[in-house]
């Protein structure tokens, strides 16, 4: 797979910000079927930077319910948090 099937985009939230700021993490929406190595190295490849460590966390979809009755779904997502190296920084919104 090509890195630029892997990373689908950026989390831009309050979270993933001070996380950012503080522990030098960034937050992605990343295809099902990578896993950590694809991910670690479309960071890699896309940003120039040196990645240290990949954790990834599964959503399932979930059906919506209104009493008692399936009205509707929530699609599922992966979401990778890709530690950068001490100094290496990635910045979305540089130009702004």
């Amino acid at each position: 797979m090509d890195y630029t099937q892997i990373l689908i985009r950026p989390i831009i939230s309050e979270k993933a910000t001070l996380l950012r700021d503080d522990d030098n993490k960034v937050a992605f929406y990343v295809n099902k079927q990578a896993n950590k190595i694809e991910i670690g190295k479309a960071v890699e490849k896309a940003f120039n930077v040196k990645v240290l460590d990949v954790n990834v966390v599964n959503r399932k979809v979930e059906q919506k319910q209104r009493h008692g009755r399936v009205v509707g779904k929530v699609s599922g997502y992966k979401k990778a948090y890709v530690t950068l190296a001490e100094g290496d920084k990635i910045d979305f919104f540089e130009g702004v």
